[in-house]
Formats: C-alpha cells, sequence, structure tokens
C-alpha cells in the first residue's frame, strides 16, 4: 500500500521530470547562488506553466531570504524553493472531520469533463470514511450520463443518492436533497451541477438558480462551492475558474488528473492568482486517489 505522499510523488511525475528535474540540473551546475541561477530558475518555472505572476513572487522571497539570511551555496536553493512555494498557497478550509453545519452542503460545480462526478464519488467515500452521513444529489440533469455514473459511485461508496428523470429541473433535485437531508439528519450534501448548457450565461444563470432554491430550504447554504478543474489544461483553467468565482463564487478548488500532465506546476498560479484553496488534488483512478491539498507534501513531491 502506498502512502499518501508516494501517492502524491508519483502522480507529480510528469511535472516532476519536465519541470523541476530542470531545476535540479540548473541547481547542481553550479556552486554558488547568483543572479544568473535564479534568473535560470526563473525561466523555467514560467516554462512550467507555473504562471509569470506565481514564479516572480516565489524568486522575489528567495532573493530576499538569500540577501537577509546570507544564503552562498546553490544546494541550500532546495530547501529555500520548498519552503516559498509551500507558502504561496492559501490555507485549506474543508475539514472533513469537523463541518461546521449539519447538513453541510457541498455544491460541486465546473465544466463538462473536468471530474466533477467522480470526484464526488470519491469525496462521499472519504467522508462515509469520516463517519459522516451523506447524500448525493444529481443536479446535472442534462446529462442522462452524469446521473447514471453518480449513481454507481453512490452505490459503491453506500451512501444515498437523491435523482430525478434526465433534463429534469436541477432546482426540484436540489430541493428534494435539501429536504431529504433534514429528513434523514444527514451530515453532508454533496450536489453535483451541469457543466455546460448552450452559452456560459445560462449555466451560469443555472448555477445561482440552484444556490437560491437551496438557500430556500437551508438559507446558510451552500456552505461551500467545490470548484472542479482539469489539471491538464494548465493556465488555461485560470479563465475557468475567473468566470465561476464572479457568478457564484468558490470557496475551495479541486485539481483532477494531475497524474497524468506534466502542466501540475500551474496549480501554484492558479492558487496565488485567485488566492482561493486548493482543497483537494486527484492523481489517479482509485477511489482513494483523491487527496487533501498538503502545500508541504506538495513541494516536497516536486523536490525531492
Amino acid at each position: 500500500m502506498k502512502s499518501i505522499f508516494g501517492k502524491i510523488r508519483d502522480g507529480f511525475s510528469k511535472t516532476k521530470t519536465q519541470v523541476f528535474d530542470r531545476i535540479n540540473h540548473a541547481i547542481n551546475a553550479k556552486k554558488k547562488i547568483d543572479d544568473d541561477l535564479l534568473e535560470e530558475i526563473e525561466e523555467i518555472l514560467i516554462s512550467g506553466d507555473v504562471g509569470v505572476d506565481a514564479t516572480l513572487t516565489v524568486i522575489e522571497r528567495v532573493k530576499q531570504r538569500v540577501k537577509r539570511e546570507k544564503y552562498e551555496e546553490s544546494q541550500e536553493l532546495y530547501r529555500i524553493l520548498k519552503e516559498e512555494v509551500a507558502n504561496i498557497f492559501p490555507e485549506t478550509q474543508l475539514n472533513e472531520s469537523h463541518l461546521p453545519a449539519a447538513p453541510y452542503v457541498i455544491m460541486v460545480i465546473g465544466v463538462n469533463g473536468a471530474g466533477k462526478t467522480t470526484t464526488i464519488g470519491k469525496l462521499a467515500s472519504r467522508l462515509k470514511d469520516n463517519g459522516k452521513k451523506v447524500i448525493v444529489a444529481a443536479g446535472d440533469t442534462f446529462r442522462a450520463a452524469a446521473i447514471e455514473q453518480l449513481d454507481v459511485w453512490a452505490d459503491r461508496v453506500g451512501v444515498e443518492i437523491i435523482k430525478h428523470q434526465s433534463n429534469a429541473d436541477p432546482g426540484a433535485v436540489a430541493f428534494d436533497a435539501m429536504k431529504a437531508a433534514q429528513a434523514r439528519n444527514a451530515d453532508v450534501v454533496i450536489m453535483d451541477t451541469a457543466g455546460r448548457l448552450h452559452t456560459k450565461v445560462n449555466l451560469m444563470e443555472e448555477l445561482k438558480k440552484i444556490q437560491r432554491v437551496i438557500q430556500k430550504v437551508i438559507p446558510e447554504a451552500p456552505h461551500c462551492n467545490l470548484l472542479v478543474l482539469d489539471g491538464t489544461t494548465g493556465q488555461n483553467a485560470l479563465n475557468q475558474a475567473k468566470q465561476f468565482i464572479d457568478t457564484v463564487g468558490v470557496d475551495g478548488i479541486v485539481l483532477t488528473k494531475l497524474d497524468g500532465t506534466a502542466k501540475g506546476g500551474a496549480i501554484i498560479g492558479i492558487a496565488h492568482q485567485l488566492e482561493v484553496p486548493v482543497e483537494y488534488i486527484g492523481v489517479g483512478e482509485q477511489i482513494d486517489d483523491l487527496q487533501p491539498f498538503d502545500p508541504e507534501m506538495y513541494a516536497r513531491g516536486l523536490f525531492e
């Protein structure tokens, strides 16, 4: 059985090979820290989809520490880079063991193909393992396959599902799910949503409508809008994220498919620019391959 660190390290292996092994090579080629070395690291990070803003912030912090703490040996850069990459990330908010409300409503949003439904199944499994009574709601009624897929996950995990027919009103599913959660003393409701309608405007309006319906039953909900982003899209995920943030707000991010991409460095830029915590990362297909995001473990996985 692989350790959590092992899974994360393996999940980022392509990113590590494409980006961070180049940093290792640059550091090992020099004995002393100088401007040329830091400039080379800066170029590697930017070319590795980390993003310009996040890269400049990390490099500037490294320069300040090198100057202030009088570091000279190039090998010392490993530790400083690890620490400053970890420090870029906002603190996570979602504590599976201690949820601040019951039922705690998580609305899962994102475009089709990002891995929303699979994420819901894996998250439901994690929460159930933490002793929570979980209900999942099949709110992506515009895609029959999404309802069927969530049904399979609910059966596999052993949680209840609230679903209607294909093309039913997602608001009605949301309403029934909230009522069921109250009646059955559920700890958590995880609400799936559509990822594509005819236009972006339609999609965003539908999400706002679902929020309003949820609030009719549980005024303070949803407690967490969890945005699922496809890690293989790199910095392009930023544009998607901004639209969801502007429309319904985003409390946390799940970055999926990181095991199949060399663009795992984008997670640094996304967290830095959006100032939204990365709550989970997907590093494989297995049910336990959705892992809570740990910035220090992430940095270790890249540089060790």
